[in-house]
């Protein structure tokens, strides 16, 4: 069985960093993809950023390109998001994902989930 389980959320002051990781436990998606995706009150989920374990390339959507960064750690389970200069519009619960293929379709959906972590950014 896949779980994915986030950590590092929190309350942060605009401008302020936060560094989000998660660990996949149940399997390696060495040929796939992990990602990160963020849902605020109100709005739809919606694709943050993404990594190909294999070629290392990585998505970052255009809201947040400029500040945020998204890395693989050492071992083919972990993924984590760096988040600078945020701001109270980044204000959601952050979803870890994994895929077994990287491809357009990730910035869309994943087949596993994590439970989410959630970042406030007070103004």
């Amino acid at each position: 069985q896949v779980q994915l389980v986030e950590s590092g959320g929190g309350l942060v002051q605009a401008g302020g960093s936060l560094r989000l990781s998660c660990v996949a436990s149940g399997r390696t998606f060495s040929r796939g993809a992990m990602g990160w995706f963020r849902q605020a009150p109100g709005k739809e989920r919606e694709s943050v950023g993404a990594i190909s374990w294999s070629s290392g390339n990585t998505y970052l959507a255009d809201s947040v390109k400029d500040r945020f960064t998204i890395s693989r750690g050492n071992a083919e389970n972990t993924v984590y998001l760096q988040m600078n200069s945020l701001k109270p519009e980044d204000t959601a619960v952050y979803y870890c994902a994994a895929d077994s293929a990287y491809g357009p379709h990730v910035t869309q959906n994943m087949d596993y989930w994590g439970k989410g972590t959630l970042v406030t950014v007070s103004g």
